[in-house]
């Protein structure tokens, strides 16, 4: 081709990208000189919207419908802003194609003649795996009350339930940083006092996805390559990186980092980049987006100082003492990129009993389903607020002491006793620390004694 190239004797036009152009047609220099390199650019969202306008007849014709202005718009702004893995106009073309689509397969009583806003971001929210909510901007309920709601069933975390709204609710209202995280948040504080429930209970109230990561499995300095996976030439190259590929499919989540402090160092770095700019490249070249994700790292760091006994007139624990230790195990630059270092405070006794609600409502709802009314007595609840209290594992044992007590009496039951076709029982204790089933067919007599098993 080249000498024909050369005298004029062959016109021709191709088109590549600039990765295949660089690493194929560029190496050839006889055959690059011979053509004139023209750069197309991705276009801007006004220009794309002219492009759809441009193109709307054929598709009307191709899925007998009609396009309303305002869904070109919205495809066009909704495309750029949540197919992040694509560029303009092939991701908006691709979306209005396929909201055409999506009408010729319904059945003919249900099909419509138009194409407007919501049937757009229905589709954006199926091809992005995003929540509808949050493509329409319907979740401003949920967000109005989203303090109250984690406040409802997280007890004694008042500041750190509010630093976690307010950022939610900046990055929602389009005044956060567009090109980083929701937020990213460092939750400090002994073991068992709602570290992680908090994180459990934003991403239910958003209803998005939880990812949760035990750093603790990620201490050696090759379990960076689990994350971002491994180097080409490698075992598992092609198989990607478990964070980058968790994003990827689950690009709008809360991402929870359990226990930080045991991570590696190299994986700190990592984490730079993400609450940085948002982005993290694997080891096949692939960006994972992480601007829709809310990153919340914990970290038990400084606890065990403060568990130590302490001699003098302050020995009171105050929250926030941890903080020489989380300085010493994290670097400058890295608690510079946190949006917010938040303290949880130990639970005392009145939160602890909130915590026994909490625990005894579930399984009360669970009796429910079954037909079994339940009350539990105040001299319970009181001994399960002492006995399932640990000051070193906070609220962590109080299920399983209800389960080794109260579960295991009323099990019996359910299946071969008073309560195998529903009923009600009375739950309450006596000063023997022994476990007492009523049943209201004939509470004086009809009794059950239960040994608790220690937690």
């Amino acid at each position: 081709l080249k000498p024909a190239l050369a005298n004029g004797q062959l016109r021709c036009i191709g088109a590549t990208t600039f990765v295949e152009y660089r690493g194929i047609f560029e190496k050839d220099s006889a055959l690059s000189r011979r053509f004139q390199k023209v750069d197309v650019n991705e276009p801007s969202v006004a220009e794309t919207i002219e492009i759809l306008k441009g193109l709307k007849s054929r598709f009307e014709t191709h899925h007998s419908i009609k396009y309303t202005a305002s869904a070109l718009t919205t495809a066009a702004e909704l495309a750029a802003r949540h197919i992040t893995d694509r560029h303009l106009p092939d991701k908006a073309i691709d979306v209005i194609d396929e909201a055409g689509a999506a009408q010729r397969i319904l059945p003919k009583n249900k099909q419509k003649k138009v194409v407007g806003k919501h049937e757009i971001e229905e589709i954006v929210s199926r091809i992005a795996r995003i929540p509808p909510s949050h493509v329409s901007n319907d979740d401003k309920r949920a967000l109005k009350n989203l303090d109250r709601d984690l406040k409802a069933v997280v007890f004694g975390q008042d500041n750190a339930i509010d630093a976690l709204s307010r950022a939610i609710k900046m990055a929602r209202s389009g005044l956060g940083h567009p090109g980083k995280p929701i937020g990213a948040f460092l939750f400090s504080g002994p073991t068992g006092v709602g570290k992680t429930e908090v994180a459990k209970q934003l991403a239910y109230c958003l209803g998005i996805e939880l990812l949760r990561f035990d750093m603790s499995e990620y201490m050696e300095r090759h379990a960076v390559s689990r994350l971002i996976g491994a180097p080409p030439g490698y075992v598992g190259f092609e198989q990607g990186g478990l964070l980058t590929e968790a994003i990827n499919k689950k690009p709008y989540c809360v991402l929870l980092l359990d226990e930080i402090e045991k991570a590696h160092p190299d994986i700190y770095n990592v984490l730079l980049q993400v609450m940085d700019h948002g982005t993290l490249t694997d080891n096949n070249g692939r960006k994972a987006d992480f601007r829709n994700v809310v990153i919340i790292l914990t970290t038990n760091a400084g606890q065990e100082t403060l568990n130590k006994s302490v001699m003098g007139f302050t020995a009171k624990k105050q929250v926030g003492d941890e903080m020489e230790e989380i300085k010493r195990v994290f670097t400058p630059e890295f608690r510079n990129r946190l949006d917010a270092v938040i303290s949880f405070k130990p639970l005392d006794h009145d939160i602890i009993l909130r915590v026994v609600d909490k625990f005894l409502m579930q399984l009360e709802e669970q009796l429910h389903e079954k037909k079994v009314e339940v009350t539990f007595t105040d001299a319970l609840k009181e001994y399960l607020a002492d006995n399932g209290f640990d000051p070193l594992m906070g609220a962590r044992p109080m299920a399983r002491l209800i389960q080794d007590t109260i579960r295991s009496a009323l099990a019996d039951e359910l299946l071969f006793g008073h309560l195998a076709h529903g009923g009600h029982v009375t739950v309450d204790i006596d000063r023997d620390g022994k476990v007492q089933l009523h049943f209201a067919d004939n509470a004086n007599k009809d009794t059950q004694d239960r040994e608790p098993v220690p937690a």
